[in-house]
């Protein structure tokens, strides 16, 4: 073989080996990328709010909705105070202007005061304005009452889409729903009411519970409730003691993780 000869051949082989390289790292890049992407939520993804906290601790929150009725909340607050335990009440507009001294008695206690709109429409229906009008009424009419800035926002009937959860962002507030219904809005009686939060299948670290002021049986199962968990090992926190402040995502079932 030749000059010549051989080095068209040690060309051939050096072309070989950088095009066998490139398609071997083409191969590794096409891996990698799907596996990048799996992380990293689409831009046409649906926001969510926060159903429930990945949490190490046996923490979980009491959560009570006043859209309507207060003829309970009085004795609501008498056994959460005997028991020592702080809730979160979201407010609408409507309740508070029915029920201020309520209002005052509730943030008094020490608990959570949350926003649940003004008029308590489904949100999803609303256009963005129209979200913020809902949300700033209500929260300038606690403010005014009781000089305290809400940070919790719950949308009525768990109804959201994403233009509510940019709303809420943009208004400095963390959207709230819940992962444990304790379907007291149905009239069962108090020991159904007891026995559905108690053995619900997502009863964990980190739940959040939903009950609502004004429903029949609620002030009388609560107790119930409450000595319930704790002897389940749990302790009952405002859901604002509950949540992450920063630093956290979401996964797709709404619970809140801390990175």
């Amino acid at each position: 073989m030749d000059n010549e000869q051989q080095d068209k051949l040690k060309f051939f082989i050096k072309t070989g080996i950088a095009v066998l390289s490139f398609l071997v790292l083409m191969v590794l890049g096409i891996k990698y990328i799907p596996a990048a992407v799996t992380v990293t939520n689409s831009a046409n993804s649906e926001r969510l709010p926060i159903n429930c906290v990945d949490q190490k601790e046996n923490k979980v929150a009491l959560s009570f909705d006043a859209a309507y009725g207060n003829e309970d909340t009085e004795e609501i607050l008498e056994t959460l105070a005997l028991h020592n335990v702080k809730a979160t009440f979201f407010l609408t507009g409507g309740w508070i202007e029915k029920y201020p001294g309520d209002v005052r008695a509730i943030a008094e206690a020490g608990h959570d005061l949350g926003n649940h709109s003004e008029n308590h429409k489904h949100m999803s229906q609303l256009t963005k304005e129209e979200c913020k009008d809902e949300i700033i009424k209500t929260q300038n009419k606690v403010k005014e009452l009781t000089g305290i800035e809400m940070k919790l926002f719950r949308p009525p009937y768990g109804d959201f889409n994403n233009t509510l959860i940019e709303t809420t962002d943009e208004l400095g507030y963390y959207c709230i729903a819940w992962d444990v219904d304790s379907l007291d809005w149905k009239d069962y009686g108090v020991e159904s009411i007891i026995d559905t939060v108690l053995n619900h299948k997502h009863l964990e670290n980190g739940s959040i519970i939903l009950f609502h002021c004004g429903s029949k049986f609620t002030k009388d199962a609560l107790e119930g409730i409450i000595v319930g968990l704790e002897d389940k090992g749990y302790k009952i926190v405002p859901v604002s003691q509950l949540i992450y402040t920063d630093d956290y995502y979401l996964d797709e079932e709404g619970r809140q993780i801390k990175k």
